[in-house]
């Protein structure tokens, strides 16, 4: 069975919560709590070989409790 890999915005939204989460000084285990789900879940979003994302909800009560826009997780341009 083949694993989807993730598109190229997708790895870059999930970059700049990681980005963002270590220089808050958050664990994955405090994201995780943010979205209600596990720190594995987290682990699985973070790691390129699995086809875990977040999706518009995770990432907008991530923001919220980044205390930021959710607009800082996306590029200004699309990627390619």
């Amino acid at each position: 069975m083949k694993i989807k890999q993730k598109t190229a915005i997708e790895l870059f939204v999930i970059q700049q919560v990681r980005q963002k989460r270590i220089f808050l000084n958050y664990s994955q285990e405090d994201v995780a709590s943010f979205i209600d789900k596990t720190r594995g879940f987290i682990g699985q979003v973070e790691s390129p070989n699995h086809p875990a994302k977040y999706n518009l909800n995770h990432l907008n009560k991530i923001a919220k409790e980044f205390n930021c826009s959710i607009q800082e997780f996306f590029p200004d341009k699309p990627v390619f």
